[in-house]
């Protein structure tokens, strides 16, 4: 049924209700069976076990799955040597699986637990007639045909059509983006084909009442209004991955296949050369496996993002899931909506014009004629704008109630310390002649303090008030408004007249007929104005910044202007031009383009992906259904706080506090915590490919492994992972947002890291192997040389250098006695910690057993130091060219 043209009888036999009783408790209950609570499908939540077996097949884990299995078979079925040890390398690994997991996991957690808390602390009541009795009852009860009652802030919980309604205004910028309202009429003629900011006999949920009162019978809820069926094109968006998850991937399958082959190795070399049993070459072959894994890095990179997590949350961004953090710092466009915003969400006049005066700016003060004309715009006005006890505690929070044309005069006055209440009782009004959309003005009557005299007052559309327009006020008006339009200011204009006695007949011909012209306000939902320093900020960054609205291309590019979006020689393209266009044509155009206009919600989304073709990382911002499944298409979408559900279950960041300033913020961290993913990682792997290449050239030189599985383990674990854990707290650069973001495309070894990372893991090879050298083949202070002197010395020289060479990862150019030691209070204390450990695993009685260490000499110990800080000399001196090489 086509609700907009049917007949209303027609409707309500339908839906079997009574427009004055509604339906009663019975019929209720049965259209619920069948259609359903006013909710929104969800889409089906993963469970707890779920989420596990989703972390469970990350390669890396499932690598050091294999791996643990690998050990604890040959633990199990190799000869008991009698020191109850041989199961201890399989319960590390599979503790270190476990502890990952395990974090991930409660994050996500704890993310869905608190926006399902939002979810209850947000459920909207609505007023509804049934059994021929008001009530109120929760708007996911609702059904169609119930009887609903609706005043100014209402908000609108079904699609409805509308039975009765009195001067209502309905906002409808959550479906639409027209931030202005749409007058509404019980009985205005509605084409089938009209669109949803036509459909003027027709109330949307999640619109909001602005202005007025209704009475509707509800035609659609949940899934099957307009809201629901936008909220059905997400099922259809498919979410991609992060560029820190694929590149991720990649060096997993890197490590993967460095495991597999070092291992094999290994394996036929020992099967070559030796006689040893098969389980001591499978624990071998675990040993180089395990070296090839750093086993740190996934509880690394997942504490990284979880105290990026963190920090975004203290400054009002709450990240849904973890790789977002990332995600967002390496974006390099935002699609930004305007309503709401970039915008304030909020018409706000910013010029005014009184006969016989120039145009002022409402910041400059006004003259008396100025001020009488704004206080007669005020008083020809039915907004307010008042407290409202708000929260638990009883705090108080401003709320405005009315149309936005009209709150804007408001607040106006309030600017101008003039209390619209003082107004009312100063010049009661006595009669009203209300807005509607045929004459596109309203009129109101008031009695004067003068005994006897009253005023009349028309506001409304400058070409509809009722003036001599062969006057030279009239030809200087249009000038005026002519002005104001190309500003995309949005044109109020005022008049009056006065009586001295009350008329008989107070309609409009008597009451909007010779009237004197009074002047004209221009008013337009301003950009917030830390939006401005935002988008420099981004620009400065290599960010584009990008404005999608339903609004008209006027508003928007003046809006885009202002905000320094829309630069000389970028385009603004319609809904209209964009529908003309194929994807390829729009993919082609897509960069000259920074500003989009009137367009639908999947016009975003065509948008967003043509962005992506060009392997460029896309952001979209938005509050509205509209913008839903272009937040879902989005490599990251960031909803607003006070959004719709829809937009934010679409998301994968929420602003808490709807500043467009917090996505920059948001940014500078995601970078924050990129860069020190990356330094982890460049500490990470030189050691491990060290460990490889130790392995097999020891055993190719000396028919020996220098170092033993546990010794690897807690290397790459506990000795470079302590320290590692403690760079998530290493500052932003001076300069990450002053780059380019870095494409999708680059490794996380691009712009020289990857060089850096072999010559390290070089350095870290040629370091173990001298150490073990040195044990096993130089008699020191009359320790005599073996096989396990050479073991122990190997394995703290390698330790050491590791741990010292996170030093060096702190900046990628600058030198470490620039940046200081103390600047990372905790780094430093982890650095020592981790030291310590090494130190006390080879050299404490008990202990040093369980790591396959043997007692050594001071010089011993000397020796080993020396080598640890070779690194970081070395490294200082290579920075020293490389700063040099840049200037």
């Amino acid at each position: 049924m086509k609700y907009t043209s049917e007949k209303l009888e027609n409707i309500y036999t339908a839906l079997q209700t009574d427009p004055n009783s509604g339906l009663g408790g019975s019929e209720i209950i049965a259209i619920q069976k069948e259609k359903g609570l006013n909710k929104f499908d969800e889409e089906k939540k993963e469970t707890a076990l779920q989420k596990i077996v989703h972390h469970m097949r990350d390669f890396t884990t499932l690598i050091l799955l294999a791996a643990a299995i690998i050990a604890f078979c040959s633990a199990m079925f190799a000869p008991d040597e009698g020191d109850g040890k041989s199961y201890t390398d399989a319960i590390v690994i599979f503790a270190i699986v476990v502890l990952n997991v395990t974090l991930a996991v409660r994050q996500e957690m704890g993310a869905e637990k608190a926006l399902e808390a939002l979810k209850r602390m947000n459920a909207q009541m609505t007023v509804v007639i049934r059994d021929g009795q008001k009530q109120t009852v929760d708007a996911a009860e609702l059904v169609p045909g119930d009887i609903i009652v609706l005043e100014a802030g209402d908000m609108i919980p079904a699609d409805a059509r509308i039975i009765e309604s009195v001067n209502l205004k309905v906002e409808e910028a959550v479906l639409t983006g027209e931030s202005v309202s749409v007058e509404k009429d019980a009985n205005a003629a509605v084409d089938d084909k009209a669109p949803l900011g036509d459909q003027f006999n027709m109330l949307f949920s999640g619109c909001l009442v602005t202005n007025g009162r209704a009475r509707a019978v509800v035609s659609a809820t949940g899934m099957n209004t307009e809201m629901g069926k936008i909220a059905g094109l997400l099922n259809n968006t498919k979410k991609v991955r992060t560029p820190l998850q694929k590149k991720m991937d990649k060096l997993c399958k890197l490590i993967c296949i460095m495991a597999l082959t070092s291992g094999a190795v290994l394996f036929l070399l020992q099967s070559l050369l030796t006689n040893i049993s098969i389980w001591e070459k499978m624990l071998t072959a675990v040993a180089l496996a395990v070296a090839a894994i750093p086993e740190g890095l996934p509880i690394v990179v997942t504490i990284t993002l979880a105290y990026g997590v963190l920090t975004m949350a203290k400054k009002n961004a709450i990240i849904r899931k973890i790789p977002a953090v990332e995600s967002l710092g390496s974006a390099s466009v935002i699609c930004s909506d305007k309503t709401g915003t970039l915008t304030m969400n909020k018409m706000t006049i910013k010029k005014v014009w009184c006969v016989n005066h120039e145009p002022v700016n409402t910041k400059d003060e006004f003259s008396h004629d100025e001020r009488v004309m704004i206080e007669m715009m005020g008083l020809c006005s039915n907004a307010s704008i008042g407290l409202q006890r708000d929260g638990a505690e009883g705090a108080s929070a401003e709320k405005e109630v009315g149309d936005p044309t009209e709150t804007a005069i408001i607040r106006l006055l309030r600017d101008k310390h003039i209390e619209k209440e003082s107004l009312d009782s100063i010049h009661p009004r006595v009669h009203e002649i209300p807005f509607d959309s045929a004459r596109k003005l309203m009129t109101t009557v008031h009695e004067l303090e003068e005994e006897g005299r009253y005023l009349s007052i028309t506001k409304g559309a400058f070409d509809r008030i009722p003036v001599d327009a062969t006057t030279v006020c009239f030809d200087t008006a249009k000038k005026i408004h002519d002005s104001f339009a190309d500003e995309a200011l949005r044109v109020l204009a005022v008049a009056y007249k006065y009586y001295d006695k009350l008329p008989n007949n107070l309609d409009v011909d008597e009451l909007e007929r010779g009237l004197t012209f009074a002047g004209l306000v221009g008013m337009i939902d301003p950009p917030r104005p830390e939006s401005i320093e935002s988008v420099r900020i981004a620009k400065e960054a290599g960010i584009k910044t990008v404005m999608i609205t339903g609004d008209h291309a006027a508003t928007a590019s003046a809006i885009a202007r202002e905000i320094g979006i829309l630069c000389e020689g970028e385009k603004v393209i319609t809904g209209a031009e964009l529908a003309e266009m194929t994807q390829e044509e729009l993919t082609a155009s897509v960069k000259e383009c920074s500003v989009y206009a009137r367009v639908t919600p999947e016009d975003k989304i065509r948008i967003v992906q043509a962005w992506q073709s060009h392997r460029e990382i896309v952001a979209m911002t938005g509050d509205g259904v509209n913008d839903a499944p272009a937040l879902k298409a989005a490599d990251i979408g960031v909803a607003m706080g006070s959004g719709t559900d829809v937009s934010k279950n679409a998301s994968d960041m929420i602003l808490t506090d709807d500043n467009f300033a917090s996505i920059v913020t948001a940014v500078a961290e995601g970078r924050r915590v990129y860069d020190n993913i990356r330094k982890v990682i460049i500490s990470l792997i030189p050691s491990n490919i060290s460990e490889i290449l130790a392995m097999i050239l020891g055993f190719i030189v000396w028919r020996a492994t220098p170092f033993a599985a546990i010794q690897l383990l807690f290397i790459n674990v506990v000795a470079d992972g302590i320290p590692d854990l403690c760079m998530c707290k290493e500052p932003l650069e001076d300069e990450a947002m002053k780059r380019k973001p870095i494409s999708k495309d680059k490794s996380v070894f691009a712009f020289g890291l990857g060089f850096r990372v072999i010559i390290v893991a070089i350095l870290f090879t040629t370091l173990a192997m001298t150490g073990y050298f040195i044990g096993s083949h130089i008699t020191i202070d009359g320790f005599e040389p073996s096989h396990e002197v050479g073991r122990t010395m190997a394995y703290v020289t390698l330790g050491w250098a590791s741990v010292v060479n996170i030093i060096n990862v702190r900046s990628f150019k600058k030198s470490i006695f620039t940046i200081g030691l103390m600047s990372n209070k905790l780094l430093t204390f982890g650095i020592c910690l981790s030291l310590t450990l090494l130190a006390a695993t080879a050299a404490l009685p008990g202990i040093r057993e369980i790591f396959h260490c043997v007692p050594l000499s001071i010089n011993h110990w000397l020796i080993m130091a020396g080598l640890a800080v070779t690194p970081l000399i070395m490294i200082e001196i290579m920075k020293i060219y490389w700063r040099r090489k840049a200037t």
